[in-house]
């Protein structure tokens, strides 16, 4: 019995493999694709502009990219800024010249030296979903070919993982998330792999019935599956089916799979025995692993505090607490492993909070400005690039060559960069036969990574 995805249920106990299915004039122009799908350039209409000559970084093998879903206060977290309502318990700390919560994350303010601060993001949207998923495919989710657009993590799969020496795991997993943009028109081997760990192994990896029982159904199934692929009654699908199915078994009854998945209380207690937590320890473990994952999202919800966020031990107080524990176990396990230098490790939301004083709710509503946290792939961390004003209500200094905001697509081309992935590609398969680009608007640079973070 074959489920939607291609597996026989009966073989996999489950498993299965996820698939799917600064300035006015640039803000227009995503407002116009969003209804044409096509960037226009003022003043060149039509015209094809020459690409020049890109060099990525390529200091990354891997990246670790942490979604702080619900979209953190940047005023009170990677952009501190302090004022009457600022708690006592925040205590905020000058590492160099980076103010610091010291209070919310003082294990992160410890490992300040590993990480860089850019505070000169700004989101496109202050709506959840919309935000989210341009952050996640790099372009205005309601313009045309947003409906096939990968994920970020899809086209590190596509452009890393078949260069890895071992492919049992997927190159692309994504740990305590939901509903995600996927692989868009790649292949399904490029889609994300869903799992949240709970360290107790990889969950549906065994047969009920156990080993012997398994290894003799899927002989007993390849056998008359090669019977029917020779006569031809099966079509052209088998094969797909077939290696669908040998990526699941690659999972099944393999210790070394199983190892990742698994770690023990002590484990979980220092990274802070929560949901993400565990997560960091398996990003950890897959690093460590090399078993083919090179792309990694996590995430972190509950960032969406517009009422009590400064109630102790509860709203951004407890959060912070989780994500201090976990990331700063995350950074230290890396660096001492040898693993930090090729790995990039972002964290952000996908826009920022209301800014000074806090609403009637006592909490702190959408905003359109933003910070984020990035750390390893040789950069060079313990500083803040760009300044905001002294509220963190806009952009005072940008902080980088385009001297600009920095939108969800330059946060694209910086991943790719760091990946050593060419932001500019234009790949020719897709459906639609426009051709598509790996960062919008590539043609006429119009974006690009902040390699500012590497000098």
């Amino acid at each position: 019995m074959k489920d939607r995805f291609g597996f026989d249920s009966r073989l996999t106990g489950s498993l299965f493999w996820k698939r799917p299915h600064l300035n006015r004039r640039l803000f227009f122009r995503h407002a116009a694709s969003a209804i044409g799908g096509y960037f226009v350039l003022p003043g060149r209409p039509g015209e094809a502009v020459a690409r020049a000559a890109v060099s990525p970084m390529a200091t990354a093998k891997n990246c670790i990219f942490i979604h702080m879903a619900g979209a953190p206060s940047h005023i009170d977290t990677f952009d501190l800024k302090e004022g009457a309502w600022t708690p006592a318990f925040f205590n905020p700390t000058s590492y160099g010249d980076v103010r610091w919560p010291q209070g919310l994350m003082p294990k992160l303010g410890e490992q300040l030296r590993q990480f860089a601060l850019l505070r000169s993001i700004k989101p496109w949207a202050t709506a959840h979903g919309l935000a989210s998923s341009w952050l996640m495919i790099g372009r205005n989710p309601v313009s045309g070919l947003a409906r096939i657009a990968p994920h970020i993590g899809s086209i590190a799969a596509i452009e890393l993982g078949p260069k890895s020496p071992d492919r049992t795991l997927p190159p692309f997993v994504a740990l305590n998330t939901g509903s995600i943009p996927e692989n868009g028109f790649l292949h399904p081997d490029f889609g994300p792999f869903f799992v949240s760990p709970n360290g107790g192994g990889l969950a549906n990896t065994s047969h009920r019935d156990g080993e012997p029982a398994f290894q003799r159904r899927a002989a007993l199934l390849s056998a008359m599956e090669a019977e029917f692929v020779q006569s031809g009654d099966l079509g052209a699908g088998p094969a797909e089916i077939q290696a669908f199915q040998a990526s699941a078994r690659k999972l099944m009854y393999n210790p070394a799979v199983n190892q990742i998945f698994a770690f023990d209380q002590n484990e979980r207690n220092r990274y802070g025995n929560t949901g993400f937590g565990n997560a960091c320890i398996t990003a950890r473990n897959l690093l460590r692993a090399n078993m083919g994952t090179r792309f990694i999202q996590i995430t972190i919800g509950g960032w969406d505090q517009h009422v009590n966020i400064y109630q102790p031990n509860a709203g951004l107080q407890a959060l912070t607490r989780q994500f201090d524990n976990g990331l700063a176990a995350l950074l230290g396990d890396l660096e001492s492993g040898g693993l930090l230098n090729d790995t990039l490790l972002l964290a952000m939301g996908e826009f920022g909070r209301t800014i000074g004083p806090l609403n009637t709710s006592a909490g702190r509503d959408h905003f359109p400005q933003q910070a984020a946290l990035i750390a390893g792939a040789r950069i060079r961390g313990g500083r803040a690039l760009g300044v905001t004003d002294n509220d963190g209500r806009a952009t005072s200094d940008p902080g980088w060559s385009r001297d600009r905001d920095i939108r969800a697509e330059d946060i694209e081309a910086t991943i790719y960069s760091a990946l050593g992935i060419d932001w500019t590609t234009i790949r020719r398969d897709d459906p639609t036969g426009r051709g598509f680009e790996y960062v919008p608007s590539s043609a006429s640079d119009l974006y690009g990574p902040v390699h500012e973070l590497w000098t």
